[in-house]
């Protein structure tokens, strides 16, 4: 890291502030030229305050956390002042940043599985953390260590303390950082996306054992974050960043119900709301973030803007008061006359109306039905040693049934390992499961015995993964791509032209660029060239595997407007998978809510979402936040404890029992039922079923 100026030797802390960041500028030198990471970075941080920082991909967040750690490559080039308890920290070498490193200021990266370093044990490296910094027997240092694990919630700590990485889940593993980071008592804690690629359920386990941290620890927190609903309940002032720099900032309660950004107004619009019923579409911005090479003396976000007027093009606005309080900035023109007009995404953005087909609209029973499982089981052998001796059987799904109509969509949700993809592979796989029946169209694929006929098939049922770029050949063009299945089911060369225009217009791309490569695409364009690829054949049935799950929220909103639109034009039926219960709730009509195997509580929508009886989800509605401060705030969240049992070894009776909330406030006759009766579904209303012994209503949302 090379420093440009002089640092400025401050030993004063502003306003009393722990962390004191001044006119920040990080740069990297790039074949093409300076590429501007981080543009005029001002803020200030108080001892025990939380601030989150959000903002799409690329706009500069956790190169600004790392500036703040010290821990930018030799390349990088810093201006400006960041000053920690009163001592700049610009400048200082790498042996100083060290010891200050892990000891008052720690960090909790994105991926904890790439920051342990797997050839040593969890507990080792927590001991190593306390005996670099605090000296000490080794001992003593274990002794902290178990004090640590057993802070942050992991069980049988003596004994997992000698366990690798690889043996703790991805939840377990963030604990571990979190219990590494506070060993010493820091001051200053900065968690990058600790929450992102990680179970609902999970997700709230770590924001209860960082919120317990923070407690614990007193530190102030950075928590850097693209999920708004984590900063809404967890933080007390928010930084929305764009192109590298600050546009708005103010304490969560302001900036979320009186933005004063079209770029703020912009995401907070774009986020599905889980308390929301799905009426409206979610406010895309349309366009991607600008390059930062040679960024011109404009608003950056004016080419995204529907507000932009020429005097947004004249120069780069800088952040300024919005309001009486002072404490609220933006870096708008307009800023002041959307507060004043109280103007929402509504107001701003393009927002389509969420519209059914008329054969959408008419009731399920008069819908041929498109798909139906019938107690579908799929195993696998469990097998040990070189022979490949058989010890055990997974069952990864263990009796699930449902059925999707036509224009239907129909969400599967649950945590990893629950059973969802084991059971979208069942279903393409065109074959007959050990257990159960299968029917696609009205017919069952038992029947499928030729090739041909299975390949008819395909035709009516296509996919669209989760990560659109490991999807899409990088060696071939878009329309080839487009073309391929075109091709495969011998469509003749006009035919396939026509069609993949057709295709790549009807989702939203210029025909014109068919002869571009993934790589030249943003991924929300590259998620809309999966769909043109999966609607080629004019499918029946869309399978959706996490379809915006890799998307910024701002590019996830298009997709998902995208998804409502081509419903409703093509009658298409959907079966969606989600971790997101937000993304299900405005995608789809009907629910399965899977656990282990097998689902647990189906039904319409709306009706499961305000009134959820079975306690797993209910657990996973609780989990989801809320972009809504006051409401998060007064949520009762439903933590579940420890993580998915093993599809090897299914608990007896009900299979939910060894984490259920719901079973702990049982009497001892009540708790015997559930150790030794599996639940069958229960009616709750005209379309919703639950599979528990003591189904009741909760109010989660």
């Amino acid at each position: 890291m090379s420093v440009v100026g002089s640092p400025i030797l401050s030993t004063v802390e502003p306003d009393g502030a722990l962390l004191s960041v001044r006119d920040l500028e990080v740069a990297f030198p790039s074949e093409d030229g300076r590429v501007d990471a981080v543009r005029d970075v001002s803020f200030d941080l108080a001892r025990g305050e939380v601030l989150g920082i959000v903002g799409e991909s690329g706009s500069g967040k956790s190169v600004t956390s790392l500036a703040i750690m010290g821990l930018l490559p030799p390349v990088a080039q810093v201006r400006g002042s960041i000053t920690f308890d009163g001592v700049e920290m610009v400048g200082r070498s790498d042996e100083d940043m060290a010891e200050i490193r892990g000891d008052r200021m720690a960090m909790i990266f994105q991926d904890p599985l790439s920051a342990l370093t797997p050839v040593y044990s969890i507990g080792d490296q927590i001991d190593e953390t306390i005996l670099i910094h605090r000296g000490g027997s080794r001992s003593a240092a274990r002794a902290r260590t178990l004090e640590l694990l057993d802070l942050v919630g992991i069980p049988n700590a003596e004994q997992r303390a000698k366990a690798f990485p690889h043996e703790f889940s991805g939840g377990m593993r963030q604990r571990v950082m979190i219990a590494m980071a506070i060993a010493n008592d820091p001051d200053l804690l900065i968690a990058d996306e600790p929450t992102t690629a990680l179970d609902v359920t999970i997700q709230a386990q770590v924001l209860e054992v960082l919120a317990q941290a923070q407690q614990e620890t007193g530190a102030a927190v950075i928590m850097i974050t693209h999920d708004l609903g984590v900063v809404a309940g967890f933080a007390d002032r928010i930084q929305v960043m764009y192109a590298g720099r600050p546009v708005e900032r103010g304490t969560v309660d302001e900036v979320y119900y009186r933005p004063a950004m079209p770029y703020t107004i912009g995401l907070l619009g774009a986020v599905p709301r889980l308390d929301a019923q799905a009426t409206t579409g979610l406010a895309p911005i349309d366009g991607n973030p600008p390059s930062l090479i040679g960024l011109p003396d404009e608003c950056p976000f004016a080419p995204r803007c529907p507000m932009a007027e020429d005097a947004c093009r004249a120069t780069e606005p800088e952040l300024a008061p919005v309001g009486p309080m002072g404490d609220h900035v933006a870096a708008c023109v307009k800023s002041n006359e959307i507060q004043s007009r109280g103007l929402t995404y509504t107001d701003i953005y393009p927002v389509p109306e969420v519209r059914a087909s008329a054969l959408a609209r008419l009731p399920r029973d008069r819908r041929d039905e498109v798909l139906r499982l019938d107690g579908v089981k799929k195993q696998f052998a469990l097998t040990k040693g070189v022979l490949r001796r058989r010890i055990g059987t997974v069952r990864a799904v263990d009796g699930v049934s449902f059925d999707i109509r036509d224009a239907e969509a129909f969400g599967l949700v649950g945590e990893s390992g629950s059973g969802k993809t084991t059971t979208l592979l069942q279903i393409l796989d065109l074959e007959p499961p050990i257990e159960g029946d299968i029917s696609l169209f009205g017919r069952n694929v038992a029947e499928l015995t030729s090739f041909a006929e299975k390949k008819e098939t395909r035709r009516e049922i296509q996919i669209v993964f989760q990560d659109p770029m490991a999807a899409l050949d990088p060696r071939l063009p878009v329309f080839d791509i487009v073309a391929e299945p075109l091709r495969a089911h011998g469509l003749d060369k006009r035919e396939v032209e026509q069609r993949v225009d057709e295709l790549l217009e009807l989702v939203g791309l210029e025909p014109s660029h068919g002869n571009r490569y993934p790589q030249h695409f943003s991924g929300g364009q590259r998620q809309r060239i999966g769909v043109a690829r999966a609607l080629a054949l004019e499918p029946k049935l869309l399978v959706l595997d996490e379809p915006v799950s890799a998307l910024d929220v701002s590019i996830q909103a298009g997709v998902l407007n995208l998804l409502d639109e081509l419903r409703a034009k093509l009658d298409l039926s959907y079966l969606i998978v989600a971790h997101d219960l937000a993304v299900v709730r405005h995608v789809a009509d009907r629910i399965g809510v899977m656990y282990l195997g097998r689902l647990v509580e189906v039904g319409d929508v709306d009706e499961v979402y305000s009134s959820p009886n079975h306690p797993y989800t209910q657990a996973l509605l609780s989990a989801i936040p809320l972009p809504d401060p006051v409401k998060e705030r007064e949520r009762n969240r439903i933590i579940l404890r420890g993580d998915l049992p093993s599809p090897a070894a299914v608990p007896s009776g009900c299979r939910f029992r060894s984490r259920c909330p719901r079973y702990l406030a049982l009497d001892a006759d009540q708790q015997k039922r559930c150790d030794d009766e599996d639940p069958p579904f229960e009616s709750i209303g005209d379309d919703h079923v639950s599979a528990c012994h003591f189904n009741a209503p909760l109010d989660v949302l």
